[in-house]
């Protein structure tokens, strides 16, 4: 006689499993491109440079609006829309300020005569720097179309579907930000 068993398996929602797989693709290709960096670095003729205060003032940016994003998730699970609101807000504006300090700078970068064709060092340096807004430029699209829903008021009161876009978009989010403290380490280090 075959028993079957009740097994309760805790499946992962098909939206959190496409943007973990994202996740995965990305942290390949920033990979591949930091690997190459080391190998083209090690051949010779680098020129090392000194990043601008902007990069570390836009880090404490990033990691400010992920921690606003935070805090704003546990207020939205606790029905206090008034923090949730205040704290996404002020998540969502540091994302923008993350944005104007990078082309900061890149100004700055600029005003030192480091420009893309510069150097292989200085061609990496806005290859990483330029592929990573990028990705912020897609997390501020997913953080845009979330504030629309908020200011519309579907965000007043919390449930299954909201959480999960809530989750999807604060998970991606987390993601760039942490990815920028990776780069920026990486690059301290490099030089």
């Amino acid at each position: 006689m075959n028993a079957v068993k009740d097994v309760n398996l805790k499946r992962i929602h098909p939206k959190k499993f496409a943007l973990w797989m994202a996740i995965v693709s990305m942290i390949m290709f920033f990979s591949a491109f930091t690997s190459a960096y080391i190998v083209r670095k090690s051949a010779g003729n680098w020129l090392s440079f000194p990043l601008p205060f902007e990069f570390y003032l836009s880090s404490v940016i990033i990691l400010s609006s992920s921690v606003a994003f935070y805090f704003s998730k546990k207020a939205y699970l606790q029905a206090d829309n008034k923090l949730f609101k205040r704290l996404f807000f002020i998540g969502f504006v540091l994302g923008f300020v993350f944005v104007f300090l990078q082309y900061l700078g890149w100004n700055s970068l600029q005003k030192m005569d480091i420009i893309i064709s510069t150097n292989q060092s200085s061609s990496f340096f806005y290859l990483l720097t330029y592929a990573h807004l990028l990705h912020v430029l897609g997390g501020i699209a997913a953080l845009v179309v979330t504030m629309i829903g908020v200011i519309k008021g579907r965000f007043n009161y919390p449930n299954d579907k909201r959480t999960l876009k809530l989750e999807l978009v604060y998970t991606y989010w987390h993601f760039v930000d942490l990815l920028w403290i990776y780069l920026l380490v990486f690059l301290v280090i490099q030089q």
